[in-house]
This record gives C-alpha cells, sequence and structure tokens, in this order.
C-alpha cells in the first residue's frame, strides 16, 4: 500500500475546475445555435486556467512511487 498522495494541490484544483468551467460553457454553447460568443468567452476560460496551471507549476503534483526491488 502506498502512502504517497496524488490529491494535488488547492491552486492546481483552482485551474483544473477553471479549464471545466470553460470547457463546459464552449461545449454548451454549441447546441445553442450555435452562440459563437459564448464558445469564445469559454475557450478565453480555459486558455487562462492553462497559463494558471502553469504558473502554479501543476505537473509538480504528481507524486511516483518508489520501485520496490
Amino acid at each position: 500500500m502506498s502512502s504517497n498522495s496524488h490529491a494535488g494541490r488547492p491552486a492546481s484544483w483552482v485551474a483544473v475546475a477553471m479549464m471545466l468551467i470553460g470547457f463546459v460553457l464552449g461545449g454548451a454553447a454549441l447546441p445553442m445555435g450555435p452562440n459563437w460568443l459564448i464558445f469564445w468567452i469559454g475557450a478565453g476560460i480555459v486558455v487562462v486556467g492553462g497559463v494558471m496551471a502553469l504558473a502554479v507549476d501543476i505537473m509538480s503534483d504528481v507524486v511516483l512511487e518508489e520501485q520496490h526491488q
């Protein structure tokens, strides 16, 4: 059993939540016409979330287990 945590930091989860909200907003805009203004707002939110993820170094949240010999 591993004692390592894969939960991530709160700042990383905020970035992920922002990208998820942008993706859902942009995806919901397509069957509504499509409503291109809402789609591009959603795409912009995804980009801002991605930049935020890079800024908080989201990839450092990954914890690899030690190799057992």
